[in-house]
């Protein structure tokens, strides 16, 4: 059997796990700097907190888990019956599709542990049965801040300076796209059909992959009228700067309370956020078809790389009450850390010394100059500096091939007169330069990068 893993799942070599973990470590130390605390939630939750948060697209994408035992008992399969129907009967678990709804659930079964306002960071795999292609993977890893417990606009600006912090160090130059789900609410009423808020939200949100006659195609097949899917388009391309964009916007949802709501948000969001206004584009077309989502909404881009979105999120004010504890309201962002690799990756944007893991190998010898290795290598270890003695006395070429593969940057000789010198040869893999340097000095010399 050629062995093989599903399609839209990876392996990750040590290279690739040093440089995640480069970008989990940058967006952890910014959670932590605005008072984030990390918490974890199973891999699985019960299919009764996952189905019905998604929309139902979302819920397509949910992979569901076969109950443990005899699960088929008390089955009819003699019955024609659809595969989501019987997956009802044969799964009560599933997968997490992503982390603000397990966030949710654990925030109402702890409630009575926490401190409210109450902020979290979460950084775990999500999955999803989603067909595979560029930037887009089944199991893929989420970086999640939420803040739940207030309803104040100041976390919205939080999280739009943690946005705008996290790639500054990252070095990916971003637009984040803000936008706010009464505007889109107040914009099917505009147009003249508040009752098909989701299905306007859901088209618009594939303005970007569809263009509008797709949109326009998508709407009058769920039974809207030309004309009235015509008046989308002058809003959803309004044009100038953010102030002016919510200025013209104000006029045309003039008589609609809660669109001006909206655009009242949206202002004070653009007014406490300060230098950080700079990566920020108010586009109406921005719609996330999530349907938790109450009030402001967030999708970041890479300017200089085409990929989808690689961070989003908003405010949902009704997650909660879904599991029993109503009227607490929540803002979130999250980080996609796959996408974030991808594009960091194109852009060659990694440190080099990052993916370093070893800096220090002992050529080996013999069994004679292998024990003075071990001991010199143990002086490295205790200094944190990671060594390595190699295991056999191969030639040379074959050691010096291995060292340069695994990307190691010293390579140390340690033979019969090294140790009558009581003084090794260094050589540094890159630069071909070569010093020799005592026993007693090696670790300050390593240290200091002397070569």
């Amino acid at each position: 059997m050629k062995p093989s893993i599903p399609k839209g799942m990876r392996d990750f070599s040590a290279t690739e796990v040093a440089k995640r973990s480069y970008i989990f470590d940058t967006i952890k130390s910014v959670f932590r700097l605005y008072g984030y605390q990390p918490i974890e939630t199973p891999t699985m939750e019960n299919l009764s907190s996952l189905m019905g948060k998604y929309g139902d697209e979302g819920d397509k994408l949910l992979f569901k888990v076969l109950n443990s035992g005899d699960f088929t008992q008390g089955v009819d399969f003699s019955e024609e019956q659809s595969v989501a129907h019987l997956a009802t009967k044969l799964c009560e678990k599933g997968l997490r599709y992503d982390l603000t709804v397990p966030f949710a659930r654990y925030v109402v079964q702890h409630h009575n542990e926490l401190s409210f306002p109450f902020k979290r960071f979460q950084i775990q795999p999500v999955w999803r049965a989603d067909r595979p292609q560029k930037g887009r993977y089944r199991e893929f890893c989420q970086c999640d801040a939420d803040v739940v417990g207030s309803s104040s606009l100041l976390y919205e600006a939080e999280l739009v300076e943690m946005v705008d912090e996290v790639f500054k160090r990252l070095k990916i130059n971003v637009r984040l796209k803000v936008n706010n789900r009464k505007v889109l609410s107040a914009i099917a009423g505009y147009i003249g059909h508040p009752d098909k808020m989701t299905d306007i939200t859901v088209a618009i949100d594939k303005l970007d992959k569809i263009g509008f006659d797709g949109v326009k195609e998508e709407l009058l097949s769920k039974g809207l009228q030309s004309g009235d899917v015509d008046k989308l388009y002058p809003v959803l391309t309004l044009s100038g700067s953010n102030s002016e964009k919510l200025q013209k916007l104000s006029e045309i949802l003039s008589d609609n309370e809660e669109g001006q709501k909206g655009i009242e948000e949206l202002n004070q969001i653009l007014a406490y956020v300060g230098d950080s206004a700079d990566i920020i584009d108010i586009d109406l077309s921005l719609a996330r078809g999530l349907s938790y989502y109450t009030g402001a909404i967030f999708e970041v881009k890479a300017i200089d790389y085409s990929i989808g979105s690689i961070s989003g999120g908003g405010r949902y004010d009704n997650l909660t009450g879904i599991f029993g504890m109503p009227g607490l309201s929540g803002v979130g962002i999250s980080f996609g850390a796959d996408r974030i690799y991808d594009v960091m990756t194109a852009l060659d944007l990694f440190p080099s010394a990052i993916t370093e893991s070893t800096k220090v190998l002992f050529a080996n010898f013999g069994y004679k100059e292998s024990i003075a290795a071990l001991s010199l290598s143990r002086q490295m270890r205790k200094a944190g500096i990671a060594s390595e003695v190699y295991p056999s006395s191969d030639k040379l070429k074959k050691q010096f091939e291995w060292a340069e593969k695994k990307g190691i940057r010293y390579l140390v000789f340690v033979g019969e007169n090294e140790i009558n010198e009581q003084a090794v040869t260094v050589k540094n893999i890159v630069s071909g330069q070569q010093a020799k340097v005592s026993f007693s000095e090696l670790v300050n010399f390593i240290e200091g990068n002397n070569l």
